[in-house]
């Protein structure tokens, strides 16, 4: 057997790019943050029975062999796949469509809130509806990618894992609202955030990406004390850019009344600029269970396809 340097290189590339694969999976898994655990465990409980969108039609990709029926032409027999058996077949191709499911999660400073220790984060949150749904939806085939990425989704598993290491790098200097540029046309955006920024700001960016042919599903993420606004006495509230003003109440009911029919009114202007778009609203408190939005956002999801006849 050879000892010479060239063939003990050889050995030692080869040792190296066996290995390179297990060391790379090691890494993500390492990497990977707690919280895809806990979505993954949320998307196996919903159970939905996601089938994705797989059905006969005109495409590249082959889905399955059939028996050859008479209003069948002749050229659709695949002849070889006959040849094996006593019957005629025809090769199915799998319908393609030309869509896409994005997911943004706005990762901004004001997410970064709960409002009790037992309350998860509204960032915290939101990052599980993310990947429970991304889960969701590669377990049904579908093209799965990060809103704002050049690189085309996919449906592998290592979708997932990317996905989620690249929530665990988004920090609080996050934009609030997602890009305005989409990858695809004809795609479809799951929108997760606390819908807080001005909604003018929130209407041009919505109006933008429907121009571009996207279709919206917005996640509204809230912790159940900007909506019941539960404060008393004297509360200094700071913004989490701290940068806006410090406001201070002295008795802070007395503006708990005023408060809610702003938050209320908001809300229902946010659902009425989606719905003029064709778009759709959930809305989630991070004081109940994720699985609730979750079941929620597909059915919203599965039904607006169905109408499309997707």
């Amino acid at each position: 057997m050879s000892t010479s340097p060239s063939g003990t290189s050889a050995t030692s590339a080869d040792s190296a790019r066996l290995q390179a694969p297990r060391n790379e999976a090691e890494a993500i898994a390492h990497m990977l943050p707690p919280l895809l655990v806990a979505a993954e465990a949320a998307a196996t409980s919903v159970a939905l029975g996601v089938h994705g969108r797989r059905k006969a039609g005109m495409g590249e990709t082959f889905w399955q062999f059939r028996r050859y029926r008479s209003e069948d032409p002749a050229t659709a027999v695949d002849w070889r796949q006959s040849a094996r058996s006593q019957h005629l077949f025809v090769r199915e191709r799998e319908w393609e469509v030309a869509e896409t499911v994005r997911l943004w999660r706005d990762a901004s400073a004001g997410m970064d809130f709960s409002s009790a220790r037992d309350i998860p984060t509204k960032l915290e949150r939101a990052t599980i509806l993310a990947l429970a749904m991304g889960s969701l939806l590669l377990r049904g085939g579908e093209r799965v990618g990060l809103h704002g990425e050049a690189s085309p989704a996919s449906t592998g598993r290592v979708t997932l894992y990317r996905m989620a290491q690249a929530f665990g790098e988004a920090n609080a200097q996050a934009q609030a609202l997602p890009p305005e540029t989409t990858t695809e046309r004809h795609s479809t955006l799951l929108w997760f955030s606390d819908f807080l920024e001005p909604l003018e700001a929130i209407e041009a960016r919505m109006s933008a990406l429907a121009t571009a042919g996207v279709r919206g599903f917005l996640v509204m993420v809230n912790d159940p004390a900007e909506e019941d606004f539960p404060f008393d006495g004297r509360v200094r509230f700071e913004a989490p850019d701290g940068k806006s003003e410090t406001r201070i109440f002295g008795r802070a009911e007395s503006v708990a009344q005023e408060y809610r029919q702003r938050f209320t009114a908001h809300v229902e202007a946010l659902g009425l600029a989606a719905r003029r778009l064709n778009w759709s609203l959930t809305r989630h408190r991070t004081d109940r269970p994720p699985q609730i939005a979750l079941i929620a956002l597909y059915t919203a999801l599965g039904g607006a396809r169905a109408a499309r006849g997707f």
